[in-house]
C-alpha cells in the first residue's frame, strides 16, 4: 500500500472533527432551556441517524441533490417533533450551524502532520461547499483539497462521489486510501475501487460485507503508525 497509495482521502464529519461531542455540547443548553429532560447524547444520535436516513434516500433518488444543510434542518425539526420539543426554524438553523464550528479529535493534527510527509491529504465530505469552507477556520487543518459531494450531485456512498473525487485530484481509484469512522463510507469507497481504512474509535464490529477495509485501526495515530 505504501508504494501505490498517493492520496489519503478523509471523511470530515465524525472522522476529522468530533461530531457527536460537538453537537451534544451545542444541543444540551438548548434542550434544557426548553425543559426537555431526556439525554442530549441520545437526541444527537437520533438527529444524526435521521440525517443519515434522509441523505441516503436523497442519494438513492439521485435527482436534484439536496444540500447537506437542508437535510440537516429537516432532520433536526423531525427529531424535535418526535421528542415533543417546541421550536422555531431559526432555532433549528442555529443548531445545524454548529456543524461548521466542530473541532478535530485531539490526535488528528499530529497524526495528519505525519501522513502529510508521505501522502497528499484531501477531504471528501457530504457537507456543502460553503460549510466546508467556513469550517476551515475552526478545525485549522491544512488539506490540499476539500471536496464536497455536491460536485457529484449525490451523497456518499454513491459511487459517483468517489469517482468524481479521484477525477478532481487526478489519480487512479487504487491510488487513494479512503479513511472514515463510518463503515458505510469505507464500503462505498471499496466498492468504487479505492483502498479503505476504518478508524474504529467506537470499537464496534465492521460487519459482514464483501467490501472489508484494507486497514482497521483504533485511531488516526494508529493509522499514522501503520503507513506514515
Amino acid at each position: 500500500m505504501k508504494t501505490t497509495v498517493k492520496v489519503c482521502m478523509f471523511d470530515q464529519y465524525g472522522t476529522i472533527v468530533d461530531m457527536q461531542a460537538g453537537l451534544v455540547e451545542a444541543a444540551t443548553p438548548f434542550l434544557r432551556a426548553k425543559g426537555w429532560q431526556g439525554n442530549p447524547n441520545s437526541f444527537v444520535t437520533w438527529w444524526r441517524r435521521t440525517h443519515f436516513e434522509n441523505s441516503m434516500i436523497d442519494a438513492l433518488l439521485h435527482r436534484d441533490h439536496t444540500p447537506y444543510r437542508a437535510i440537516g434542518e429537516r432532520s433536526v425539526a423531525n427529531v424535535l417533533d418526535r421528542a415533543g420539543v417546541s421550536y422555531t426554524m431559526d432555532e433549528v438553523r442555529a443548531l445545524v450551524d454548529h456543524i461548521v464550528r466542530l473541532k478535530p479529535f485531539p490526535e488528528i493534527p499530529a497524526a495528519l502532520d505525519r501522513l502529510r510527509a508521505r501522502y497528499r491529504l484531501v477531504v471528501l465530505s457530504n457537507g456543502d461547499p460553503d460549510m466546508l469552507e467556513a469550517a476551515k477556520q475552526h478545525h485549522r487543518i491544512a488539506f490540499e483539497r476539500t471536496i464536497s459531494v455536491a460536485a457529484a450531485n449525490s451523497f456518499k456512498p454513491h459511487v459517483a462521489t468517489y469517482t468524481k473525487a479521484a477525477e478532481i485530484v487526478g489519480v487512479r481509484m487504487d491510488e487513494v486510501l479512503f479513511i472514515a469512522n463510518h463503515a458505510f463510507d469505507c464500503i462505498g469507497a471499496k466498492a468504487a475501487g479505492m483502498r479503505a481504512a476504518f478508524i474504529d474509535r467506537r470499537q464496534r464490529p465492521f460487519g459482514a460485507t464483501p467490501y472489508q477495509p484494507d486497514l482497521l485501526v483504533p485511531s488516526m495515530t494508529a493509522l499514522a503508525d501503520a503507513i506514515a
